[in-house]
């Protein structure tokens, strides 16, 4: 009989495979590893992701592995950008040059250079790319002179959704700003993508972290085509399991299955994190009526979506200003006023004041 899992022991299970249960002691890119790539649309996102899940996370360390390569941002799942380490994001890429092209189809930069070679301009790209890095602004501009009857922010568009392209530093490293920089990751890295293509191990990989989890998850969260055709062929060597709802979740045979009763604290989550853009049902993390806003960070308490907070400096201080969507037992509410404090000296160490303000909204 297939065993049946609530709506609790799913979110905890999930939680857990996310360590989001309890920090630990695992290197940025171990963690990065074993998340399968992390959300990276905002620079930072990922730092504070990695700082809710490791313990004495140093955000030195994910800055000082993309300075020297170790670590690498660009195009991923979704065709959203991501951080991951250097041999991680070449195998994760190989596997998505199919989806990048078929989201790139999909646009209007696609139909803008249809009446273009779609060869000649990725070999004009990649050239320019690897002479110097560019911004997109410079590389329409440098691909403009080449073919001024054309849309140059488009074609830019398709050199760097088509190309292995990758953001390089300074843009992603914790405390600096600089415009979003592009150059190819054959050049960044000095090798070339793998050809070996493996999706029943991204499939694997998923599931331990993210799952229990169904094939519309898995698609949501990767784009990549054919995930059902891949998923029947490994049933023998995946674990089926029935949702609170008695819809089929499948899952890594050998990932722990966490009791429904285990203790979730809260937990700051930056305004992109797969935890909660990893699935199409989010309700396992969601609680009714209550949408995630964007734009700012995500509060878990309870192991729920229960509102957000932003940090705004204030001259030589800084202010978390927290907002709760729901309401919050008294317990509760101060293990959230304490890791909020912890948090903004994180995100603020050199401040001379840091002011809290919770906000219960509900």
């Amino acid at each position: 009989m297939t065993a049946r899992l609530s709506g609790r022991a799913l979110n905890r299970t999930t939680l857990g495979r996310q360590l989001l249960l309890q920090r630990e002691t695992r290197t940025p890119g171990e963690a990065m590893e074993l998340l399968v790539g992390m959300q990276a649309q905002n620079p930072h996102d990922p730092y504070y992701g990695l700082w809710s899940r490791l313990e004495g996370f140093d955000p030195e360390d994910l800055s000082g592995m993309i300075q020297r390569r170790e670590a690498i941002r660009g195009a991923l799942m979704r065709a959203t950008l991501h951080i991951s380490t250097t041999s991680d994001f070449m195998f994760l890429r190989a596997h998505l040059q199919e989806t990048l092209a078929a989201v790139l189809g999909s646009t209007s930069f696609a139909k803008d250079t249809a009446a273009i070679d779609r060869e000649t301009i990725l070999d004009q790209g990649r050239s320019l790319l690897e002479e110097r890095p560019m911004t997109r602004a410079d590389l329409a501009r440098a691909l403009e002179e080449r073919w001024p009857e054309m849309p140059g922010n488009s074609m830019a568009q398709v050199v760097t959704y088509l190309l292995p392209v990758i953001q390089v530093p300074p843009r992603g490293l914790w405390g600096r700003t600089s415009a979003a920089t592009w150059t190819t990751l054959e050049s960044w890295v000095g090798r070339a993508l793998p050809k070996v293509i493996d999706v029943e191990m991204i499939v694997m990989r998923y599931l331990a972290a993210f799952g229990p989890a169904s094939i519309s998850d898995m698609r949501v969260w990767s784009r990549l085509n054919g995930l059902r055709q891949v998923v029947d062929g490994m049933r023998d060597s995946l674990r089926s399991i029935r949702g609170e709802d008695g819809a089929e979740l499948l899952d890594h045979p050998d990932a722990p299955i966490l009791d429904e009763d285990t203790p979730a604290p809260p937990r700051f989550l930056p305004e992109y994190d797969n935890v909660l853009l990893g699935h199409s049902d989010r309700s396992r993390f969601l609680t009714p009526g209550i949408v995630p806003p964007g734009w700012v960070g995500n509060v878990l308490v309870d192991g729920l979506f229960s509102g957000w907070w932003k940090i705004a400096r204030q001259g030589k201080g800084s202010q978390l200003e927290v907002h709760l969507q729901r309401k919050v037992p008294r317990a509760e509410l101060r293990a959230v006023g304490h890791e909020a404090e912890l948090l903004h000296v994180f995100a603020a160490p050199d401040a001379i004041t840091r002011d809290l303000v919770v906000h219960e909204d509900a």
